[in-house]
């Protein structure tokens, strides 16, 4: 049991020949595109809004606006319970770099941006079916494990020497929830709204240890949710705040065109809406049906897999978790 709950990380790159693994979620934005006849057609264009996106905000010295490019890769982080070599794909997130090909450099990008969960399928696809939970009703314990999961994961060594930041995640904001704009304006993250409902997928982050601020970035046409564990607006360089910016709002124009690729920008006061008729589609194919029944799939197969075989292990990890304790690990 020496190696019980041992980290992992793999690396597969994002680009117009990406095929997914066959441990990779297939709710996620990136997986769900790479799909169909049209799924090298789909990347290509995906990276190019990207590209296109990051340009338009690193407008300094880049004159004709292709002075950058993003590489993403995709970080599939995977957990072995029991020391014996078996391993389960627990999160994935995004890494990006960027390139300068004005000086030939590359940049640290963001790490973070999109976020991938079996575990996270099955607290919200299996557990609050189960308890018959009503609309945003938190259960005392929902998430319990999977924010302790994930601390373990970010607080471990094999986590540290990859990355020398703690991700941003960066999510659509809520349709079922009203956000005000404020008098505050960041250089990178643009105008900053605010809302004054915590809702159960903040407190599920909140397990995690991150809070949400939320931005419209300039040219934007709705605030996205930023979800830190430190400070957003002063751990992170702006090629990092504008990498995640470019990639987030690219796949929520994709997959919410009702919301972030709408013809008319939000307001003083907004309140997202995804039967908001006045918007246009990407050239894009994605299927949003289909991502909604996979969640429920997965969160099964994870029940089936992961929390039925590992269950009086998992608690009683959990039970004796403390992040303090994870950080003595990680420096020991």
């Amino acid at each position: 049991m020496g190696n019980a709950f041992q980290c992992s990380i793999k690396r597969i790159r994002f680009d117009e020949n990406y095929e997914p693994a066959s441990n990779t979620r297939q709710t996620t934005n990136f997986a769900n595109l790479a799909r169909g006849e049209s799924r090298q057609q789909n990347l290509r264009r995906t990276l190019a809004m990207i590209n296109n996106r990051f340009n338009s905000l690193a407008t300094v010295d880049n004159p004709k606006g292709d002075r950058y490019s993003l590489e993403i890769d995709i970080i599939s982080a995977e957990i072995d319970i029991e020391g014996n070599g078996q391993t389960f794909p627990f999160i994935e997130t995004l890494k990006s770099t960027i390139l300068d090909h004005k000086t030939h450099q590359r940049i640290e990008g963001m790490i973070g941006n999109s976020f991938s969960s079996y575990v996270r399928d099955y607290d919200f696809s299996v557990v609050l079916p189960a308890l018959g939970c009503k609309f945003n009703e938190i259960p005392e314990d929902f998430g319990d494990l999977h924010g302790k999961l994930y601390l373990h994961l970010v607080n471990s060594d094999v986590f540290k020497t990859e990355f020398r930041q703690n991700p941003v995640i960066c999510l659509s904001v809520s349709t079922t929830k009203t956000y005000y704009q404020t008098a505050n304006v960041h250089p990178v993250l643009g105008v900053e709204y605010t809302n004054d409902d915590y809702s159960r997928t903040d407190a599920y982050f909140a397990k995690m240890g991150l809070s949400v601020r939320y931005f419209k970035p300039q040219g934007a046409n709705a605030p996205l949710a930023f979800y830190c564990a430190g400070d957003l607006l002063r751990d992170y360089m702006d090629f990092e705040l504008i990498s995640a910016i470019a990639t987030m709002e690219s796949f929520q124009k994709i997959y919410r065109p009702e919301i972030y690729n709408t013809n008319s920008p939000a307001g003083v006061e907004y309140q997202p809406s995804l039967s908001y008729g006045d918007y246009s589609l990407t050239r894009i194919e994605y299927d949003r049906v289909e991502r909604g029944q996979l969640a429920v799939k997965q969160g099964k197969w994870t029940e089936e897999h992961f929390i039925k075989p590992y269950k009086n292990i998992l608690y009683e990890w959990a039970a004796n978790f403390k992040v303090e304790t994870a950080q003595q690990d990680a420096a020991a």
